[in-house]
């Protein structure tokens, strides 16, 4: 698992059938001390209903889709939990 931070909410007219009733947001991936990974956000599956600020771990690829009850969306990257804090 990764650490990222939620910056924002993606709001889409149309998406996957699959993606339905599944949140997306966007989050920058970031290491231990909260300093970006990568230079741009990533659009994340988000089943935990984060807010902007939100300190999570996530995933990608394949085990993206573990955390969800359809392992057959259309998505690269989930958040899977909240981090409460950082020692």
């Amino acid at each position: 698992m990764k650490l990222g931070q939620v910056v924002g909410t993606v709001w889409a007219t149309i998406k996957d059938p699959k993606l339905h009733a599944l949140r997306l947001c966007l989050m920058q991936p970031v290491d231990q001390d909260l300093k970006p990974t990568t230079s741009r956000p990533l659009v994340a599956a988000d089943p935990l209903n984060t807010r902007t600020g939100d300190l999570v771990f996530w995933v990608g690829g394949a085990e993206a889709t573990f955390a969800l009850d359809d392992r057959q969306i259309p998505s690269d990257v989930t958040i899977v939990g909240l981090v409460d804090r950082l020692d």
